[in-house]
């Protein structure tokens, strides 16, 4: 089973590379880093948490299906010097079968993994992409780039660096969406509330 978020790609549409003109154009340009974007999002760690759930039941059928096969083919191996020929290929074929369909479970289980990683992955990119295009149009930047390793930006500003912008947006964002809570409501001036428990005579 893949890691939660490391296995996503970060496909947030990021210009891979200045053009030839931005610079000479004196565009306004900034980077993030979006492995810290991914890693403080709000939400992540509860997507994560879910899928964690769901993928150790995954596992757990995965394991269950390997162990039976493994244990049908030692006790197949154990008695096969005392089977005739007709008896091993009946016998083979068995197992041959129940090898294929442990192999199309488990692809389907993958499958049925990667889909559910993605439906909860998906909210959340949506979100850190709202907020850069948010932080840009805010700015006024023509490009935010991503400052990853790996990427082909090799020296940077580090005043150029929106990431915290970012994590402020989507944090706010967060917070703006999360339910309110109301207290009761206080009692008219000179009433009082009756007692909780009743007076004992």
């Amino acid at each position: 089973m893949r890691a939660f978020f490391r296995a996503v790609p970060f496909a947030l549409g990021f210009v891979a590379a200045l053009s030839g003109s931005a610079s000479a154009q004196g565009q306004k340009l900034a980077y993030v880093t979006t492995s810290i974007l991914v890693e403080q999002a709000p939400g992540r760690a509860d997507a994560e948490t879910a899928y964690q759930k769901e993928a150790d039941v995954f596992k757990a059928e995965i394991k269950r299906m390997s162990d039976s096969l493994d244990a049908m083919i030692a006790a197949y191996q154990k008695v096969q010097p005392t089977l005739t020929a007709a008896q091993r290929d009946t016998r083979e074929k068995d197992l041959g079968g129940k090898q294929a369909a442990y192999q199309q479970r488990t692809r389907d289980i993958e499958a049925k993994a990667n889909q559910r990683q993605n439906e909860l992955v998906g909210p959340v990119m949506d979100r850190i992409k709202l907020a850069i295009e948010d932080v840009r149009i805010e700015g006024g930047y023509s490009f935010i780039f991503n400052a990853e390793q790996g990427s082909p930006i090799v020296a940077f500003d580090k005043n150029l660096n929106v990431t915290d912008r970012v994590l402020a947006k989507l944090r706010a964002s967060s917070a703006a969406a999360a339910p309110k809570t109301t207290a009761p409501a206080p009692a008219p001036s000179g009433v009082t509330r009756p007692p909780t428990n009743p007076p004992m005579h």
